[in-house]
């Protein structure tokens, strides 16, 4: 029979906030913001904690419904999966935000680093214990990445990238211990800009990465992706940046590969990782069949063993409706059983 904990199903970090909560239509309008962007939310904020809160619980139970086993809060306090980590941190003038260019090559308002980087105050550990208090599964959180944060930002103040990078690599680490301390199973570093900007990161990324992972026990993962579905459409051939996270601290190494249509054969690169798999394609409007969940995994394990697999989704689901997210996780979770079942057969 196959072990129980073989294909074990999550979500990347998102989950489709509802529209009561934040004004959906801006949001998929715009580029994900970098700084501050209140905007977007349609609670007022006296109120905006409590509402965050009923956003989170039918995320969680949506979750718990579909049978996700390792689950998160769904990002439901997020404008964006960077910015409500980025922008609460010492050092960043945010009354006059800078400019970089992101990965689709436009302009955007981002932090302007002025000062020392340093965390003076925990940022996500409420909602570690508050998705705590909700599930007795285990749970994930994710903090947006040292390298990623650096290429989102205007560096008025350090010498270098790297300098800012390992910067952030050290609030990053002063998170995640906290974040651990306070119940969380699993943590999660975003790097989606390893894939686009692959010559920086083979200058200082792994650095920073294994200073943000410093001590930090149990399963540490590290996600990078090409870009949201319904903002880049253009999709580079693969991820440039991919072989060499094998060295890094990280157990676990998240990537998305059903919209590419990724070759599972990419997977060799990682001999060392246990590989969190995206195999729904969001860029999809319908909900993909369990059979077409269960043949995305078989093809991953033509190369992977099933220990070394976990299952998820691509990343970007809060741009999805509701309805759709829900039955694209429900039809992962039963592609996944599928797949276990004819495992235990063998």
């Amino acid at each position: 029979m196959a072990a129980p904990d073989l294909l074990v199903t999550t979500v990347v970090g998102s989950y489709p906030q509802p529209g009561w909560l934040i004004d959906r239509e801006r949001l998929g309008e715009r580029l994900p913001p970098r700084v501050r962007a209140r905007e977007l939310w349609r609670v007022p904020e006296l109120f905006l904690e409590e509402a965050q809160d009923d956003a989170t619980r039918l995320a969680v139970r949506d979750m718990e419904r579909a049978g996700i086993e390792v689950i998160t809060d769904g990002e439901m306090r997020r404008e964006s999966y960077s910015n409500r980590f980025a922008t609460a941190l010492d050092g960043v003038d945010l009354e006059t935000p800078g400019v970089a260019l992101d990965r689709t090559g436009h302009e955007n308002p981002v932090p302007r680093v002025v000062g020392p980087i340093r965390r003076t105050r925990p940022v996500e550990v409420r909602d570690v214990e508050f998705l705590r208090s909700l599930t007795d599964r285990r749970i994930k959180i994710t903090v947006p990445g040292p390298f990623t944060m650096t290429q989102q930002a205007q560096n008025d103040h350090y010498p270098d990238e790297r300098s800012l990078a390992l910067a952030y690599a050290e609030a990053v680490n002063d998170e995640l211990r906290d974040l651990k301390a306070s119940g969380a199973d699993v943590v999660q570093i975003d790097e989606p800009y390893l894939q686009a900007r692959p010559e920086p990161a083979r200058e200082y990324a792994l650095e920073a990465i294994d200073r943000a992972l410093e001590g930090i026990e149990g399963d540490t993962v590290l996600h990078t992706c090409f870009g949201y579905a319904h903002v880049v459409h253009d999709r580079l051939n693969g991820y440039p940046f991919l072989g060499e996270l094998n060295a890094c601290a990280a157990t676990h190494v998240s990537i998305e590969a059903a919209q590419p249509a990724l070759d599972a054969e990419v997977l060799r690169a990682l001999p060392d990782k246990v590989v969190v798999l995206g195999v729904l394609d969001l860029g999809s409007d319908e909900a993909e069949s369990p059979e077409v969940v269960a043949e995305r995994i078989r093809r991953a394990l033509a190369v992977l063993p099933p220990e070394r697999l976990v299952v998820a989704p691509d990343c970007g689901m809060k741009y999805l409706s509701r309805d759709l997210a829900f039955g694209k996780l429900a039809a992962m979770v039963a592609g996944a059983q599928l797949v276990r079942e004819e495992l235990a057969s063998r």
